[in-house]
């Protein structure tokens, strides 16, 4: 399991000066690992949208790539560890919230990562973006990604793609070129730990967890 799971003991005798609700008795928290197009907030106030988990080459550790939703839209990378952890209330005493990033729901994101935001006067109207735009911003944006992270266009298809069936066709396609890089974004991607070895085995053990995948996927839709 890649999900974090934390227990908290909290002693009645002692002081919970600073407390979050977790520590005011035993309660087990589970936060899931971040996902492609969720969007959290940092404490900090800011919106920032999920663009894929990725891992390290020479540590194996488990990173987050995630884009501000203002401004330039920047690319940043994080340790998982470091992302999902709790606020420093030693650095941050006034800070709202228990954790550095929190997830949000739905209905809580005001502002798509793919539009800019646009500062009007007091006699102009917001023009609507026009579709045209709205591809061309979502493309410089994938884009951006591709040059900063240096990943092949298939498999930011392959983290986009909203099918098991979908991630086989292009994990097919990949099949020429792959390498042990693109199979360990792939498989943080579908929370599979696929072990080291040759890249044709990794390649098969992979396509293998996908096809599981697919079957209970196309189970449930029946």
């Amino acid at each position: 399991m890649n999900d974090i799971w934390r227990v908290w003991d909290y002693n009645s005798t002692g002081s919970n000066f600073g407390a979050s609700p977790h520590e005011k008795g035993m309660v087990i928290d589970m936060r899931h690992n971040p996902q492609p197009q969720e969007v959290y907030r940092c404490f900090k106030g800011s919106l920032y949208q999920i663009r894929c988990l990725a891992k390290d080459s020479e540590t194996g550790e488990t990173m987050v790539v995630y884009q501000a939703m203002y401004g330039d839209f920047q690319i940043y990378v994080s340790t998982l560890s470091s992302f999902m952890e709790e606020i420093d209330r030693q650095k941050y005493p006034d800070a709202d919230g228990y954790y550095r990033f929190e997830l949000l729901g739905a209905q809580e994101v005001k502002q798509p990562v793919t539009q800019a935001p646009v500062i009007m006067s007091d006699t102009e109207e917001q023009e609507t973006p026009r579709p045209e735009r709205e591809e061309k911003e979502t493309a410089d944006i994938d884009a951006a990604i591709q040059e900063e992270l240096n990943i092949d266009p298939l498999v930011l298809q392959f983290l986009d793609a909203g099918s098991y069936e979908r991630r086989l066709e292009i994990l097919s396609m990949l099949h020429s070129r792959i390498d042990h890089d693109m199979i360990n974004t792939m498989a943080v991607a579908v929370d599979v730990e696929i072990k080291e070895g040759e890249i044709e085995d990794r390649y098969e053990e992979l396509k293998n967890c996908l096809l599981t995948f697919e079957k209970f996927e196309c189970n449930r839709l029946r």
